[in-house]
């Protein structure tokens, strides 16, 4: 480090030493002073200069100088046009590139800003779209905005309406059930029915059109009404049938009431207390539960009825009783009461309704012949009987009728037809009722104290 340094022609003596000048050089002129302060020092050019050395403020040689230090503006042989500094470029590696720096000020930035704004937009859109819906639905669902209940789910199996449903069934044979009017000396008389044939046959029962006189009306399951005409009726079987002027008509499907089982599921439909298409459900109570029926002073009315607990009132009367498949198995007739006498029936779960194998049939023959057949044994009981399960003793056979051909004789005692026990003397009428003239029944009975079958075929009344 010993030596000189050259730089310029110039040679720089270190240790504070002064720097020799050239010859004929002049001396250089002191710094520039102020008035009342003392000399102000200029600051060092940016980045060091090894080559350069400095010297305090006060011009070369001053008490306490750096060498190394030199005031540039001071220096009498400055270049006036020289900057105040020298700017030494950093060394860049070879190979390598410096890396880029965005200016924050870029417009390039207003870009960025837009595309965040979009999503922002589009959520707050959607935000507020989905609250006024949701606002709206529930004070539309008058929940005011609360939600109750739990999620919803998929329907049971018995809420679904399918066709085999109660509720399909019902809904498959309510368009064939009308409610019957008939007009009478003492007011209006009212029923049910049912569609028999397309072009406009009705069954009811015959204590509905009973009394009237001669005009009636029929009102059909979509509230239109037409006039109709009575075709005939059967009082000992409380069947009748009326005519609407009306065709294309949707009528019923007609069951087999022999069938039916003990507890198979019935509906009951009609217009009980003038309340039109009511159905109620219930089921198959009994079978063959003879009945005998009438006003006082009028016909009376025998059949082997079809026993239901579905609820059935005044107004029920002539409509049709279905089973699972909506198919007619019987026509709702009369039920039984505890009321005293004058005062107004209702359901207690006692039902009962003509089997339809016999309303049919005898409802073909009204609409065929204008009246119907009645079936017939031929034979008489006696009306005191003995004790319960000991059988109707025969009071009369009359000659060359059906019993007497089978080999009956008055005195005997028939203790079954077809296998259902007789116990009361209105079961022999009722049940012979229930088949067709020309029918072969099974009788059981004994005479004295031998037990004997026979076979009877069934005959038509004379009448």
């Amino acid at each position: 480090m010993g030596g000189t340094d050259v730089t310029d022609g110039w040679e720089w003596r270190r240790g504070g030493e002064t720097p020799a000048r050239p010859p004929g050089a002049e001396a250089p002129p002191g710094p520039p002073s102020t008035p009342g302060a003392g000399n102000t020092p200029v600051v060092p050019p940016v980045g060091p200069s090894p080559s350069w050395p400095a010297v305090t403020a006060g011009g070369p040689g001053a008490a306490g100088a750096s060498p190394w230090w030199s005031d540039a503006l001071a220096d009498p042989w400055r270049d006036p046009a020289a900057p105040t500094a020298v700017v030494v470029p950093g060394v860049v590696a070879v190979g390598t590139e410096p890396e880029p720096v965005t200016d924050p000020d870029a417009p390039g930035r207003s870009t960025l800003r837009h595309l965040l704004l979009i999503p922002v937009i589009t959520a707050l859109l959607a935000g507020t779209l989905g609250g006024a819906l949701g606002y709206a639905f529930a004070v539309r669902g008058g929940a005011g905005g609360v939600v109750l209940g739990g999620a919803p789910a998929e329907a049971p199996a018995l809420a679904q309406r399918k066709p085999e449903s109660l509720a399909g069934v019902a809904e498959r044979v309510l368009p064939s059930v009308v409610t019957v009017r008939v007009s009478s000396l003492g007011g209006t008389s009212e029923g049910s029915g049912f569609i028999a044939t397309a072009d406009g046959h009705v069954i009811t029962n015959d204590h509905v059109v009973a009394g009237g006189t001669g005009n009636a009306s029929v009102v059909f399951n979509d509230g239109t009404t037409a006039s109709a005409t009575i075709v005939g009726r059967d009082p000992e079987s409380d069947i009748a049938v009326i005519k609407v002027s009306r065709s294309g008509l949707r009528a019923v499907e007609f069951g087999d009431s022999d069938a039916l089982a003990v507890g198979d599921p019935v509906l009951a439909i009609g217009s009980p207390l003038s309340l039109a298409n009511t159905v109620t459900a219930g089921i198959v109570s009994a079978l063959d539960r003879t009945m005998q029926a009438g006003e006082p002073g009028g016909p009376m009315r025998y059949y082997a009825a079809i026993q239901t607990d579905a609820a059935v009132n005044h107004g029920n009367s002539g409509g049709p009783l279905v089973d699972g498949a909506g198919r007619v198995v019987g026509v709702n007739s009369t039920i039984k009461s505890l009321v005293a006498e004058g005062q107004e029936a209702g359901n207690i779960g006692l039902a009962f309704a003509i089997p339809i194998n016999q309303a049919k049939r005898v409802a073909q023959d009204i609409i065929g012949t204008g009246k119907a057949r009645r079936t017939v044994i031929g034979a008489r009981a006696d009306s005191h009987t003995g004790a319960a399960g000991d059988g109707l003793r025969l009071a009369e056979v009359e000659p060359s009728g059906p019993a007497d051909s089978a080999g009956l004789k008055a005195g005997d005692v028939i203790l079954k037809i077809n296998g259902r026990p007789m116990t009361e003397p209105t079961d022999l009428t009722a049940l012979v009722r229930k088949f067709a003239p020309g029918s072969v029944v099974t009788v059981e009975f004994r005479r004295g104290a031998d037990r004997q079958n026979t076979s009877v075929t069934l005959a038509a009344d004379a009448k």
